[in-house]
């Protein structure tokens, strides 16, 4: 098995998606002796934001792209590779202002790439990464799986949606929340590791 590991907080090791991220990652290792490990920091391997010559690359066949045109869309492909190449998928997913960083935002956006990784079809969008077990790892300083909060959460819906568009539709969320929350912050972690036990009962 070949396990592709996205990190996405600039906070490094103090940061709870990426303790949360490294703890599933350890125990899709040891249920899978052998397995490979590729990580993504995308903090260090930043994705730059769209652009116009990067539209017009995505958006002309290869063989006639200009050289500009082909770096604009190697950062597009490289990260497409890497998906493609990896049986597990782990992403690291902070919430900042309700929503992902900017820099996750930016990787997704190399990777949802129209005749590529999707297609159009008569009857709406058809994914074309398939066979693909992703694991989330959703960190917050409220908690919005439930209560008032839950309307707020624009991070694990909307990446189930992106990904799933894309045809990854085998997503586990395991979330570590209410880190900032007196009271709830000191087992917030444990409570999220503990959970994943339960997280990781389906086969990969």
């Amino acid at each position: 098995m070949h396990i592709l590991h996205i990190i996405s907080s600039p906070r490094g090791n103090a940061a709870f998606s990426i303790q949360l991220g490294n703890a599933l990652v350890d125990k899709i290792l040891s249920a899978n002796p052998g397995s490979t490990v590729q990580v993504y920091d995308l903090t260090n391997k930043s994705f730059p934001h769209m652009e116009e010559v990067y539209l017009q690359a995505i958006n002309t066949p290869a063989e006639e792209h200009t050289p500009d045109q082909q770096a604009a869309v190697r950062h597009s492909d490289e990260a497409i590779a890497a998906i493609q190449a990896a049986d597990t998928i782990v992403i690291g997913a902070p919430m900042y202002n309700f929503g992902i960083s900017s820099t996750l935002k930016a990787w997704l956006d190399h990777i949802v790439r129209a005749r590529v990784t999707f297609r159009y079809t008569e009857h709406g969008p058809e994914g074309l990464v398939q066979g693909k077990k992703v694991y989330l790892a959703a960190s917050s300083g409220g908690i919005y799986s439930e209560g008032p909060m839950m309307s707020h959460d624009f991070v694990v819906p909307y990446l189930r949606a992106v990904l799933g568009t894309l045809g990854m539709t085998d997503l586990t969320v395991v979330r570590v929340e209410g880190t900032a929350i007196p009271g709830v912050q000191d087992t917030a972690l444990e409570k999220a590791l503990a959970s994943i036990d339960v997280a990781t009962t389906v086969e990969v």
